[in-house]
């Protein structure tokens, strides 16, 4: 058996530390609670309103060009506002690595009425980059086809989801008080 005066034992494995302090009935008990944005009313979003700023995804782009539609005349005619689309870098490197047969989809990504938005997290797989922005912004609204990221959206409060069906543009989860009317 070691002795506790030995030297290969450290400093701090000398003190006995088994001693446990009890824990007082009258002290005021602290803990974590999430905090919630400001910009929610329930699940109305209050940051909301035009011009809108939509974040759009590469199957979004894709698919507008398969039904023919213009992307910032159909997303007006949907919310009957003005709509600024948003592309992150991490879209732009999914769509240029896609190769030769979506350079319709580069091009229209390039068009200087989409804005920009860079990206500071390693890595180019978009879905997540779309959800960690709409997480931590609230003031945008996601145009995808994907069906996973439409469903990792649902789960985030707040954020309407704007997809293609009939040839038209929808959106789902956005406040009645803006938009087309629902068909």
């Amino acid at each position: 058996m070691i002795n506790l005066r030995d030297q290969r034992i450290k400093q701090t494995e000398r003190a006995k530390s088994n001693v446990k302090k009890k824990d007082d009935p009258s002290a005021i008990k602290e803990r974590e609670v999430p905090q919630h944005p400001s910009c929610l009313f329930f699940q109305y979003n209050t940051q909301l309103g035009p011009p809108y700023y939509i974040l759009v995804d590469t199957n979004f782009i894709n698919f507008s060009i398969k039904a023919k539609l213009d992307l910032v005349q159909s997303m007006m005619d949907c919310l009957y506002a003005k709509c600024i689309p948003c592309i992150t870098d991490c879209v732009m490197a999914e769509i240029e690595k896609l190769g030769q047969k979506y350079r319709v989809a580069l091009r229209i990504a390039k068009d200087p009425r989409f804005e920009r938005l860079p990206c500071t997290h390693k890595g180019t797989y978009a879905d997540d980059c779309l959800v960690q922005r709409v997480t931590q912004h609230k003031c945008y609204i996601v145009a995808t086809v994907d069906r996973d990221l439409k469903r990792r959206i649902r789960k985030i409060p707040g954020v309407p989801i704007m997809y293609i069906s009939n040839h038209r543009y929808n959106i789902e989860r956005m406040p009645d008080d803006y938009g087309a009317p629902r068909f």
